[in-house]
This record gives C-alpha cells, structure tokens and sequence, in this order.
C-alpha cells in the first residue's frame, strides 16, 4: 500500500508540473485538434470542388453537352471563359483546369475525324493535376461516345462487375487521414510527455530531490507514466469525440470503450519507451533527435499509410516488435470496420509483451543512471 500510495503521490506531482508547463498544454492542445482537423481535410487526395474553366469555341449541342458534365462534388460548374483569358487565368491561379473545344468540333466528330482538344492543367496542384486530368478525359470520351450513339446505355458485357467500398462508401479521405493521425498523435506525444518530464526533472534539479526521499526508481518511473499515459488517454478521448466524430463527422463502427482499452495498453509501451530514451539524452535537444530516428521509421512502416503486406517481408518482421504495429492493426479494425474482442485480442496481446519488455528494459536503464547520479 505504500509503494502505490508513492506513486500515486508522485504520478498528482507530475501533472502538476505538467499544468505548470504552458508550452505543453499548447502542444496537447494543438496535436489533438488543429493537426487532427488540418491532416483529415487540408490536403484532399481525390478532387473535391476542383475549378475548371471552358473555352467553347464550337457552341455545339455536343460542346454544350460536354461543359454540362462538369458538375459538383468533383468539379464546381465551369468558367466559360474567352480563348485570350486562359493564360491569364492560369497564371493568376484562377483555375485548376482549362479545357478548350476548338471550332467545328462536333462536325468533325460526326464525319468521323479525330479532332483535338486542348487541356490545361495546373501541375503545381499535384494530386488534383494527375487525378483530375483523368477524370476529365474520361468525361469527354463518355460524352461523345453517347452523342455518336444517340442514346446513353452501357453495352451488356458478359460479366457485370459489381464494385462496392466497404466501409467507406465515398472514398472520402477525412475518414482516413484523421483516424491515422489521432493514432500517430498518440504515439508522438505519450514519448514526448514522459521523455520530457524525466529531461526536466535533472535539467532543474529536482531529481536529486528524489533521490533523498523513501521513493525507489520503480516507484518514481511508475508514477511517470501513469500520470503521462492518463492525460494522452483523456486528450485522445475528447478528440475522438468532438474533433473526429464531431467536426469532421467521421462515423465510428466499433466500440469506443474498446478502442481507449488498446489505447492504454499502447501507451504502457510507447511511455516505457519515452522513459527509456530520456535516460540516453543529457538534453531536451538530443532528445528530440533521438525522438525522430525512433518515431518516423515507426510511423511509415508500421501500416498507418501503406499497408504491411506491400513492405519487404524483413521490415514486416521486423515492425512486429514495434508497438505502433499492433496498435494501428487494432485501432483500424475497431474504428473502421467495427471489429470486437475475438479479432483484436493478439493485438492485445502483443501490446501486452512489448509494454512489458519496454518497461523492463527502461527500469533498468533509469535504474542504472539513478545509481550514476548518486
């Protein structure tokens, strides 16, 4: 009872300097809203509401035909603009694309020519450049394809394919980008949170302070995180409810309640882990360095934006020993697929072993700098 009593009283002191700490507060702040808000939706991959603007120099019921298929979600209704305002146009950024329908084009296309229209792309804007430039060539081809039919019905084919998205019907980035980035998030700030406050307690000092009282390294390394993984839980709580589900109303299939478990479970290994890299660095600065050469190869390699399966099988064993690992498997299959206990639980597992390993691998660390100090 008194060893829990230390590390409850320990864990109450490390929030308090955490309070303490406004440049903390910012950062939980801004990592759990703003960069959760800014990563589902600044930087869409599929075109969304793209400007595009149309030269018709033919004013043809065909060339009529063609501008009319331009229409929301993916393009706003065109520009219809002279020949002399493209240019101009697309060096003032005024839009993404610029078709022109040069003159006699549906005679031609009914005489059986093969006339040529112009289209411009702004290739600054790189992913509405390469997946609206086919999406647009592919609108053409099936406008004029039905006006040289004079009917619009798709040829029966011997097999009907049938495509169907599971789980996210509209292929709507936001659902994906701001689950991967609320796990990411997780993981950067629970090492960054426990790293920090054992950099701090011997940058001020107070480390020794420590030392002289009845507490042992287990107790002090305990209450660190502890203290640490609750405010990331409770922060990745709330921003799951009001920034995923609320502002940007990303719908949540499985169980909340079963997620947070997992997530404390991941926590336990990534705050092992922020302990044990604060025992390496002297500073806030070498910290950080070692921070990135840890977290970026986690982060890309542990199938949060590729999947494992395409990685060389060495870097998919390899990654089997990173917590992040099973804590992205697992939280995707709960948030997005709906998944319970009987399909989660070697994730569970997993985390379990390697939360397990860490915490014995940072105690003795912290153990044996603790004896160096004294």
């Amino acid at each position: 009872m008194r060893t829990l009593a230390n590390i409850y009283r320990l864990g109450v002191k490390e929030l308090w300097s955490l309070i303490r700490d406004p440049a903390m507060i910012v950062l939980i702040v801004y990592v759990f809203t703003v960069a959760i808000y800014v990563a589902a939706d600044a930087q869409p991959e599929s075109v969304h509401m793209a400007t595009i603007a149309i030269v018709d120099e033919d004013d043809s019921p065909l060339s009529s035909r063609i501008a009319m298929a331009f229409f929301p979600p993916m393009f706003i209704p065109p520009y219809m603009i002279g020949l002399d305002a493209i240019d101009s146009g697309m060096d003032k950024d005024a839009f993404t694309f610029s078709l022109d329908i040069p003159p006699n084009f549906q005679r031609d296309v009914l005489a059986g020519k093969n006339p040529d229209i112009q289209l411009n792309v702004d290739a600054t804007r790189m992913s509405q450049a390469f997946v609206g430039g086919g999406y647009i060539q592919e609108i053409i081809m099936d406008e004029v394809n039905e006006f040289i039919k004079r009917y619009r019905r798709e040829e029966s084919v011997p097999v009907d394919l049938t495509l169907r998205n599971r789980f996210n019907p509209n292929l709507t980035r936001s659902w994906f980008g701001s689950i991967v980035e609320l796990i990411n998030n997780i993981t950067m700030l629970s090492i960054i949170l426990t790293g920090a406050a054992l950099i701090r307690e011997r940058e001020h000092g107070t480390i020794e302070h420590l030392l002289v009282m009845p507490v042992t390294p287990f107790e002090i390394m305990t209450a660190k995180i502890w203290s640490m993984a609750l405010v990331v839980l409770v922060a990745a709580s709330l921003s799951l409810a009001f920034i995923v589900q609320g502002a940007l109303h990303v719908p949540i299939e499985g169980s909340v309640a079963l997620f947070l478990i997992g997530t404390a479970m991941h926590l336990f290994a990534t705050t092992s882990m922020g302990i044990f890299l604060a025992t390496l660095a002297r500073s806030m600065p070498q910290f950080g360095m070692l921070l990135i050469l840890i977290l970026l190869p986690m982060q890309m390699l542990s199938g949060g934006n590729t999947p494992r399966e395409s990685m060389p099988q060495m870097v998919q064993t390899i990654m089997l020993l990173a917590p992040t690992t099973h804590f992205i498997e697992m939280g995707q299959s709960i948030l997005y697929r709906g998944a319970g206990i009987a399909v989660v639980y070697k994730s569970y597992l997993a985390l379990a072993a390697i939360g397990g390993a860490l915490f014995a691998l940072s105690l003795g660390r912290f153990r044996k700098t603790i004896t160096q100090m004294t």
